[in-house]
């Protein structure tokens, strides 16, 4: 290719590329800072301390995941659809952020009832309440909205600026294992003002009108989400309960160890696999087999790139980030490196074939072969083996049957 053919070529996906940046940035910027920071906080704070916020924060991934009830992705795609109509963005935004608002008071009775009948919640009972008022972050930041609009760098100046004023915080008042109460408050005021802060320039510089809508005018909305609901929330649950079942049955150290295999892989995960929704706007004007093809084979290429270099360099960065008493965590990172090209792969089949024909529910599907998979997988092993490695590879395992399955959809319905 010429480079004057590779300059039009640039000039034509100037948005994409954008995007594409500001999302990774956006990604990169907030594992970034948890990886700066983690060596301070493993030291300060201890294993077993840093693995109880671990453990809280997987906990309010539950909520989180339920609040956010699938609606990113209908949502990025009505928006495209209005990216002009400023009356209709407007209805958009305040009804899905209307469908969280509900959604979020149902959740709090729901947590408050985990919150005094299981007994390490009740027990660290401050920690899990702070970490569980991130929810309030996933009610009021409308990323979908700025990804549909292809202004994602707003987004990122915004996490951006929150990750840095909280540092100088986080430097002062975290000194002993006890101050893992008030490291939970700083990250969780970082979330919820950057909510806060997006509402804010939504209304001032897209001009975007916010109002309550009432739940019977939603249910178009629920409607829509549903399929992603189940996708996302079957994944949540597969993802999270590594951590939950690593706690509860191994203690928090070892979740202290699975979080640092999996800070190793979050970085090039999250390089990589924005790529899919960057590319989601542009796709979706003008969807092509061939296309669509060549960008699942380059990232088939780069997941095995990050598994090789996971390999090769993931022990050096153990001893960087955690110290040797850490070291444990090389080989689960190096498991863990497989499920970025499970990530990659299956990303673009749900992106770039699934969505643009309407068959969510093949994601839904897919998400319960991967969790059904899981625990297939993982309950055996865990009972014969007792092992962190026995919950790591069972979530491996199930990432490649999510592969496998997505194949044979698309096979069998000739769908590219």
């Amino acid at each position: 290719m010429k480079i004057l053919d590779i300059k039009k070529l640039v000039i034509k996906n100037t948005k994409v590329i954008e995007n594409y940046f500001f999302m990774t940035a956006l990604q990169f910027i907030s594992s970034l800072f948890g990886i700066l920071i983690y060596p301070y906080l493993i030291r300060v704070l201890g294993a077993g301390s840093y693995g109880l916020y671990v453990f809280a924060l997987s906990v309010t991934s539950y909520f989180t995941c339920f609040i956010s009830f699938g609606f990113n992705f209908p949502a990025v795609k009505a928006i495209v659809k209005n990216r002009d109509n400023i009356k209709a963005k407007s209805e958009i935004v305040s009804s899905i952020i209307s469908a969280k608002f509900y959604l979020t008071l149902v959740s709090i009775p729901i947590f408050s009832i985990l919150l005094f009948t299981i007994p390490v919640m009740k027990n660290n009972w401050i920690i899990f309440t702070v970490c569980f008022s991130q929810i309030i972050g996933e009610w009021l930041f409308p990323i979908w909205y700025f990804q549909g609009v292809q202004k994602m760098r707003i987004v990122t100046f915004i996490q951006l600026s929150f990750r840095i004023l909280s540092l100088p915080f986080i430097f002062l008042f975290i000194k002993t294992p006890a101050d893992c109460r008030i490291f939970a408050l700083i990250a969780s005021l970082s979330v919820i003002l950057g909510g806060i802060t997006s509402l804010i320039l939504l209304k001032t510089n897209e001009k975007v009108s916010l109002h309550f809508i009432s739940i019977k005018s939603l249910r178009i909305y629920f409607k829509d989400a549903m399929p992603f609901f189940w996708s996302s929330s079957t994944g949540t649950i597969k993802q999270e309960s590594v951590t939950i079942i690593i706690g509860a049955f191994f203690g928090m150290r070892d979740v202290a160890l699975y979080d640092l295999a999996n800070k190793i892989i979050i970085l090039p995960r999250m390089l990589t696999t924005s790529i899919n929704g960057a590319l989601f706007p542009k796709i979706m004007e003008n969807i092509q087999n061939s296309v669509v093809k060549k960008i699942i084979k380059y990232e088939t290429f780069i997941g095995l790139a990050i598994i090789l270099g996971v390999t090769f360099f993931g022990y050096w960065i153990v001893l960087l980030l955690g110290g040797k008493m850490m070291s444990t965590s090389y080989p689960l990172a190096i498991i863990l490196s497989v499920t970025v090209l499970v990530w990659l792969v299956v990303g673009c089949y749900i992106s770039f074939i699934f969505v643009p024909n309407n068959l969510y529910y093949f994601v839904t599907r897919n998400q319960l072969v991967a969790f059904i998979s899981f625990l297939v997988f993982c309950i055996p092993c865990v009972l014969l083996f007792h092992s962190i490695l026995a919950v790591v590879i069972s979530l491996t395992l199930s990432g490649l049957c999510e592969i496998a399955y997505c194949n044979f959809l698309i096979r069998k319905h000739k769908l590219l």
